[in-house]
């Protein structure tokens, strides 16, 4: 079985779908994307690419609301990316990782020590302490 995004006009990812081998294979039974894209495009429009369940390429499996971008993952077979919703307002797209990322400053969460783990602590990401002041976005919880 192969998988397939549907990619709207803006580049996002609007379903995601399951395809037979059959459909996505040549003559010789070799998957081909786009064989299993044009199949998807006949029965129900649209643009179409395929992502991996397991994300063996693209960087990761496809969401809905998950973006598309054609020029991450240049080194990638296939090539593309699809990257998960940016969560707030102020992260960045760390085009490496084909995600989005905290600014810096303050940068990534800071390191629990082992009696903040212990006690289950988390830190959590507050967009209103980042606007007043960035050093103050990562919230110990």
């Amino acid at each position: 079985m192969a998988h397939f995004a549907e990619i709207d006009g803006s580049n996002k990812v609007t379903r995601v779908i399951v395809v037979g081998n059959a459909d996505t294979a040549d003559a010789s039974g070799n998957e081909k994307e786009y064989i299993g894209a044009a199949f998807c495009e006949r029965l129900f429009g649209g643009t179409w690419k395929q992502t991996s369940y397991n994300s063996n390429f693209r960087v990761r499996y496809a969401g809905v609301g998950y973006e598309w971008h054609d020029d991450l993952n240049s080194s990638g077979n296939p090539s593309g990316a699809f990257v998960a919703p940016k969560p707030y307002a102020s992260w960045v797209l760390d085009k490496s990782k084909a995600e989005y990322v905290a600014p810096t400053p303050p940068g990534a969460a800071p390191t629990l020590t082992d009696a903040q783990t212990k006690a289950g602590n988390t830190y959590t990401w507050s967009e209103t302490n980042y606007n007043s002041d960035p050093t103050t976005a990562w919230v110990l919880v």
